[in-house]
C-alpha cells in the first residue's frame, strides 16, 4: 500500500497532512497589469481572503492529496506549478500549468484554486489591479514496501557518480535488477548503486525482479546540474 504526504509552499511556508515546517521558496508574483502596463513589484500583493491560515486549512480541507498515488505516481516529490491571474474584483482567471508533472496533479492544483473563490486583489498606488500568480503544489509520493534513495532526497546530479540505495520487503538484492529512463546505473555492494546522468530535467529508476522479470516498482528524480 503507497502512503501519501502532500506539501504546499506558500510565502515560504510548507504544510502537509502529519507536520509544520519552514522552507526558504516563497512564492510571489511574478508581474501585474495596471492599465496596459506590466509591472516587476506590486505594493500589496494579491491574497486569500483570509490571509495565510486560512488559506492552509482550505487546503488541508480540500486538496486530494493521494490524486498522484492513485493515479500510479513513482515514488518521489513532485512539484506542480498553476500560474492564474487574480483581477482587480478578486475573481481568479486564466490558470495555466508552468510544469508537465502528470498523473493528475496540475489539474489539482487548477481544481481547487477554481474553488477558492473570490481573493483579495494586489493594490497598487492605491487602487486594485490585475495580478499574476504562481502557486506551487509539491506531492510526495512513498511506498511502504520499496525505497529507492538517493543522498540529496530524489535528486541526481549530472557528471558525477550518483549513489543510490536500494531496499525492497521480502525481495533479496540478488535478484534486483534497475532500469533507468536516461543516463546509466551500475550495482555495487550492499544494495548500493552508482547512477550516472549527462543532462538536467528527470529520470525515473525502475525496480525489477530480474527472476520473475516483474517490475516491483519505480522512483522519480530531478536530475540537476552540478555547482
Amino acid at each position: 500500500m503507497n502512503i501519501f504526504h502532500f506539501f504546499l509552499i506558500l510565502f515560504s511556508t510548507i504544510i502537509s497532512s502529519n507536520c509544520f515546517s519552514q522552507v526558504a521558496v516563497p512564492a510571489t508574483p511574478d508581474t501585474i497589469e495596471v492599465d496596459g502596463k506590466i509591472f516587476e513589484r506590486v505594493e500589496v500583493e494579491a491574497s486569500y481572503t483570509g490571509g495565510i491560515d486560512s488559506w492552509k486549512q482550505y487546503l488541508m480541507n480540500n486538496v486530494n492529496a493521494s490524486v498522484a498515488t492513485d493515479n500510479g505516481a513513482p515514488i518521489g516529490k513532485y512539484m506542480a506549478i498553476i500560474q492564474f491571474i487574480v483581477a482587480a474584483d478578486g475573481s481568479l482567471s486564466e490558470f495555466k500549468p508552468l510544469t508537465k508533472m502528470g498523473y493528475g496533479m496540475e489539474q489539482e492544483v487548477i481544481r481547487i484554486l477554481k474553488l477558492s473563490g473570490p481573493w483579495n486583489p494586489a493594490m497598487q498606488n492605491g487602487k486594485p489591479v490585475k495580478a499574476y500568480r504562481k502557486q506551487p503544489l509539491t506531492f510526495s509520493v512513498e511506498a511502504d514496501y520499496y525505497s529507492i534513495t538517493s543522498s540529496t532526497p530524489f535528486i541526481l546530479f549530472t557528471g558525477i557518480d550518483n549513489e543510490i540505495i536500494v531496499q525492497a520487503d521480502k525481495e533479496k538484492a540478488s535478484n534486483f535488477r534497475l532500469t533507468i529512463s536516461q543516463g546509466t546505473i551500475k550495482a555495487g555492494a550492499d544494495g548500493k548503486y552508482i547512477v550516472q546522468v549527462n543532462k538536467p530535467g528527470g529520470v525515473v529508476i525502475t525496480l525489477w525482479n530480474d527472476k520473475k522479470n516483474k517490475a516491483i516498482g519505480a522512483a522519480s528524480f530531478e536530475v540537476k546540474e552540478k555547482e
